[in-house]
Order: C-alpha cells, then sequence, then structure tokens
C-alpha cells in the first residue's frame, strides 16, 4: 500500500471514530445521565458542566432552522460541505492534512445525523468561569471540526513550503517503489 493511500484510509478511519464517539458522547449524556431536557445540567469541575442542549442552527448558532423547510436545507448544505470535505481529504497526500479534515469530516457528519434524526444538534458540553463563557455550549463534533479548522488555516499560512518538499518525498518513493516492481 502506498503512503499516500496509506494516509487516506487512516483519514477516512479517523472520521468515522470522531463521528462514533460524537454520537457515544451524545448518547452517554442524554440516555445514561439523562440530562435530555432544557435546563439539565451536572457539574463536573467548578468551571465546566455537562448542560443539555438544542441547537437549532449552524457555527455559533447562525442561520437558525425555524421551520422544516430550513431544517432539511441545513441538512443538504451541511451534507454538501461533508462531501466536499470528504473529496477534498481523498486528495491530499500528507497525514497531517488528512487528519484535520478527518476532524472536520468526523464532526460534520455527526452533526448532521443529529440534525436528520432530531431537527437539532444536541450540544452539551459547558465550559465557563464564573459568568463568563469563552464558547456557547458545544459537542464533541463541534470541538473536533473546531480543532480541524485550526490545523488547516494554521498550515495554509505557516507550513505549505515544508509541506512541498514532503509531498515530493512521498511521490518520489511512491516513483520508486513503482520503478522496483517492474
Amino acid at each position: 500500500m502506498s503512503p499516500v493511500l496509506r494516509n487516506r484510509l487512516i483519514g477516512c478511519l479517523a472520521a468515522l471514530g470522531i463521528f462514533a464517539a460524537d454520537q457515544w458522547s451524545k448518547n452517554f449524556v442524554t440516555k445514561v445521565l439523562g440530562i435530555d431536557r432544557i435546563g439539565d445540567a451536572m457539574e463536573l469541575l467548578p468551571i465546566f458542566d455537562l448542560r443539555f442542549t438544542r441547537n437549532f442552527g449552524v457555527s455559533l448558532g447562525m442561520f437558525e432552522a425555524n421551520s422544516p423547510e430550513m431544517r432539511w436545507g441545513l441538512v443538504l448544505v451541511t451534507g454538501i460541505i461533508a462531501l466536499v470535505v470528504t473529496v477534498w481529504m481523498m486528495r491530499e497526500k500528507l497525514l497531517t492534512d488528512v487528519l484535520a479534515l478527518s476532524l472536520i469530516l468526523g464532526g460534520a457528519l455527526g452533526n448532521i445525523k443529529d440534525r436528520y434524526d432530531l431537527g437539532y444538534v444536541v450540544d452539551f458540553a459547558d465550559l465557563h468561569f464564573g459568568d463568563f463563557r469563552p464558547f456557547l455550549i458545544f459537542n464533541l463534533a463541534d470541538a473536533a471540526i473546531t480543532i480541524g479548522v485550526v490545523i488547516v488555516l494554521a498550515r495554509a499560512f505557516f507550513m505549505r513550503d515544508k509541506d512541498m518538499a514532503e509531498v515530493d518525498g512521498l511521490m518520489n518513493s511512491k516513483a520508486a517503489e513503482a520503478a522496483e516492481s517492474k
């Protein structure tokens, strides 16, 4: 198996793992712990609670779906975005780029499934310092998407020149493997 194909396979497995962990965590909080109604909360640490909320919008609660048409529109738009991320991930060669995109893809799939099944996304992680909340209440999928986007942006701004040398190395090793097999 070529290094590029291996990296893409790892990316697909990572996206599936993020999706599964997100769905498991939402199920654990809502079903096992019973935190499934607005206002339900459980303090884990003085700065971190599990607090149920329904997110009818997308990032930061924007573009709230107030009707069935808007709900399905968001499912469609986020599904298209997930498809674009999948194609992008399959075109990347470096493991770091593939993994960053797999975080975005796995998180997007987790939130799409919620919106499809429930009409909203289950959010429950509440980081706060007294009354100050640096983030809205979020879930594992949101965290994965955010981390993936930060990595993609950081790599786009700071790492491209080094990455081209690494891609050349991967491609040259692929050519050498092909030559050896002849």
